[in-house]
């Protein structure tokens, strides 16, 4: 029979099992504090902290409504301007804070079973950085000149420096570090065991993880996990082989940026034949990463808000579903989850990062039958472990319309999308269910009986069904 929606209730986060359980579980939030808090948009490192931080505490209701029990929290250490540039590795940026603010933050998040994700921001450093002040300061005198990648005093930087260094992909404000020089480890090292003995932080996500040498982020995975046996690493990979960084040794997981194209593009150009190949590339039969849980998303700090992607706004809809179904651990940036619109600019990421009013959002939002949805999405997955960690299978690909199953033991999941503005009917082959029905968790009171290992079923407009067998 089909279960009431209402009824399928959340599991809360496990404690401290096994590291791959609590990630199969895990329903992402992503922050990017400095801009939902609305700080100003450069450090003058001479005010005194604010506390904005603290306004995340008021979230909690809202994630806990959504069913998250997991945030990813964007940089929160002492940078120059947006985070990625920092200048201090065990100071909270004064523009959100003190360390007891983010002790205080991360506690109030713990006590609601939501596990918390900081930002490990390891490739690069900001020109602040004191060792790098240092190097200005004294040029090849400075003991710290082995701490940067790059450094040549026979040329002038971008900057005009008397000397030269390499950044971040030609970014001169980013300074690139010397990962492969003991003291440099030692220094990241030691911040980041103190981030786990202070704040009991549950993972990193390390920022520009596909430009770091493999064995620093060997080293840092073992260090890690020497000091909290169930920390997850998962780093930022734009491209390149998942399995290269995705191993017992080094990392948990990845973006799954592969994925995440395929998600708006093949809404824009009713064509799910391309998110469908990604999927069975990555995780059917013959997959390449079918055993790995890879981090989903939609949208981020880094690239335009899904709701201003997609042409055709109810595309949303069939668009999350998707991304709460696919094989993988999914993910809400702050916001989407009501619709906003937000486009980067060539100079500028500020209107992917808006500083936001929960209450007013919350009140007047662009798409007030998103957040519902997602959460009734958030309870589905929880309580179908075969969401969580079954196989992939594909049923049915076509322009407008996607099936495929996630098996799981004796479980079955059905899930069947449409991205048509008309109802789809699609019949399924399942060959391996024998009689009954299937019960659709999605549309409350639909069922679909099953005929000679077959099924048709009827697919709303811009919607989707999630069925199991009854």
């Amino acid at each position: 029979m089909t279960v009431p929606i209402g009824m399928l209730q959340p599991e809360p986060p496990k404690g401290c099992g096994a590291m791959k359980q609590w990630a199969s579980q895990a329903v992402f939030y992503h922050i990017y504090p400095l801009g939902c808090c609305g700080v100003p948009p450069r450090n003058d490192f001479t005010t005194a902290p604010q506390s904005r931080l603290t306004q995340l505490i008021e979230w909690i209701p809202h994630l806990k409504d959504l069913g998250i029990n997991a945030l990813y929290l964007g940089p929160v250490f002492e940078s120059t301007a947006h985070g990625y540039d920092t200048a201090n590795y065990f100071t909270v940026d004064r523009r959100l804070g003190t360390n007891q603010t983010l002790a205080d933050c991360i506690a109030a998040f713990h006590s609601q079973g939501i596990r918390v994700v900081l930002d490990g921001v390891f490739h690069h450093v900001g020109r602040d950085f004191w060792a790098f002040r240092d190097v200005l300061a004294h040029g090849e005198r400075s003991v710290y000149c082995p701490w940067f990648a790059g450094l040549n005093f026979n040329d002038r930087s971008p900057w005009n420096d008397p000397f030269t260094y390499a950044g971040w992909k030609g970014h001169y404000d980013l300074v690139k570090l010397n990962l492969n020089h003991p003291p440099v480890r030692q220094h990241l090292f030691k911040a980041v065991e103190t981030w786990i003995r202070a704040w009991h932080i549950d993972g990193l996500r390390l920022d520009a993880a596909d430009c770091i040498d493999k064995a620093f982020l060997r080293a840092l995975a073992a260090h890690c996990r020497s000091l909290s046996p169930d920390f997850w690493l998962m780093g930022e990979v734009v491209a390149g082989d998942y399995r290269d960084w995705v191993n017992a040794e080094t990392l948990d997981s990845v973006t799954n940026y592969i994925c995440y194209k395929g998600l708006y593009s093949s809404h824009v150009d009713r064509n799910y034949f391309e998110i469908a190949y990604s999927l069975n590339r990555l995780f059917g039969k013959n997959g390449t990463c079918r055993d790995h849980l890879f981090y989903n998303f939609a949208d981020n700090h880094d690239v335009d808000r899904v709701a201003s992607r997609l042409t055709t706004p109810s595309h949303l809809y069939p668009l999350y579903c998707l991304l709460f179904t696919m094989p993988g651990i999914p993910s809400i940036y702050y916001g989407s989850e009501w619709g906003i619109e937000g486009r980067r600019t060539t100079e500028c990421d500020t209107p992917l990062r808006p500083a936001i009013d929960l209450a007013a959002i919350s009140c007047h939002p662009p798409q007030p039958d998103l957040a519902p949805i997602i959460a009734r999405l958030t309870a589905i997955r929880l309580h179908l472990p075969a969401l969580q960690r079954g196989s992939y299978e594909p049923l049915h690909v076509g322009h407008q319309q996607l099936a495929f199953t996630r098996r799981l033991g004796h479980e079955t999941v059905i899930v069947a999308l449409n991205a048509a503005e008309a109802p789809a009917v699609l019949t399924l082959e399942l060959p391996w269910l024998g009689g009954g029905q299937l019960a659709d968790l999605l549309n409350p009171g639909k069922a679909y009986a099953l005929n000679g290992n077959r099924s048709t079923i009827t697919i709303p407009p811009t919607w989707a069904c999630i069925l199991v067998h009854a």
